[in-house]
């Protein structure tokens, strides 16, 4: 969903997501996800409740004059209803019916507690599916070091040094896509922003270093639409993650790693397996550098300074291997 289309929204949720957005302090992303999931939902409700014929074309349903009289009779088995719709019908995978229940239950606190336009929340104990836990897939070394070496092509530079980030620093899809040419600092840091707009910032090891230097050279100048992006793409305008996933998948296909699950988001696992199982840092280091909000900001990390972050980032096995030979050859 595009925030163009906010207007189509009924005014309480386009009230919902700006309180998300400046109060709560959401990410562009996670105020387009609840967007997006509350206009799935009030669609819904109206088929449900029979307002609507089923034979209405379900994207074109208009939503923007639902009100309040329609918003508090909303009731807990309406929202089962519409979460089994989305089983049923839509085949989502239980993460995406859990953060749909999120969204729900975000916006029926905001609508009884934050705003009190209702009297109470009907939803206050509704659940969310449970997930099958996975462990986190990721590349081994030998398998980190093939794809770095797969990488070739007209935008060599730029794609190994973006793989590269990836698979050193676990950055987060959105957070490369939003590095900036002021991110990268002096002192061999980055600054990244991650969820929620927080700031962290990560040391590079040489490593990395090596590929934004070379990327540098060649990165165009002229022309180029975003002048703050530090990934251009090849219309020179900031790259888009459709892009650098593109980019991901070519170089997984090339060195045989295609058929195996891998995403950006793997290659994030992969730094972090590959910094605590060969790198031997410490997990609560590892998660600083990731930006795990639930652990950031407890007292019990205001021991680690600056100079054991960079050390952790160091310790990456990847960065015993030579840039210089790997994207020549």
């Amino acid at each position: 969903m595009h925030k163009d289309e906010f207007k189509t929204l009924p005014l309480s949720v386009i009230e919902f997501l700006n309180y998300m957005s400046v109060i709560k302090n959401k990410s562009e992303l996670t105020v387009l996800e609840y967007a997006s999931d509350l206009r799935l939902f009030f669609r819904f409700l109206l088929i449900y409740r029979k307002k609507v014929d089923e034979s209405t074309d379900f994207d074109s349903i208009n939503i923007s004059d639902i009100g309040l009289d329609m918003i508090e009779t909303v009731s807990i088995q309406d929202a089962y209803a519409f979460l089994s719709y989305c089983r049923n019908v839509r085949k989502n995978d239980a993460a995406s019916r859990a953060r749909k229940a999120s969204a729900l239950r975000a916006y029926f606190k905001y609508m009884s507690i934050n705003t009190k336009q209702i009297d109470e929340n009907p939803l206050q104990e509704l659940e969310s599916p449970k997930a099958k836990k996975a462990l986190p897939k990721y590349l081994t070394l030998e398998e980190s070091i093939n794809l770095l070496n797969s990488i070739d092509g007209k935008f060599k530079e730029r794609d190994y040094c973006i793989i590269a980030l990836f698979l050193n620093c676990g950055l987060r899809l959105s957070e490369l896509v939003g590095l900036n040419y002021g991110d990268i600092r002096s002192d061999n840091s980055m600054r990244v922003t991650g969820k929620g707009n927080k700031e962290r910032i990560i040391y590079l090891n040489e490593m990395c270093v090596n590929a934004i230097n070379e990327y540098m050279k060649v990165r165009p100048v002229e022309g180029v639409k975003d002048k703050n992006a530090l990934f251009l793409s090849s219309r020179l305008s900031r790259i888009s993650p459709k892009t650098v996933q593109h980019i991901v998948k070519t170089f997984l296909d090339k060195a045989g790693l295609g058929d195996q699950g891998f995403s950006t988001h793997k290659l994030r696992h992969t730094a972090a397996t590959l910094m605590y199982q060969q790198g031997n840092v410490d997990v609560l280091l590892i998660k600083e550098i990731l930006g795990h909000e639930n652990l950031a900001t407890t007292e019990i990390y205001t021991h680690i300074i600056d100079s054991q972050l960079k050390d952790a980032v160091a310790s990456n096995p990847l960065n015993n291997l030579s840039k210089n030979k790997d994207i020549t050859e």
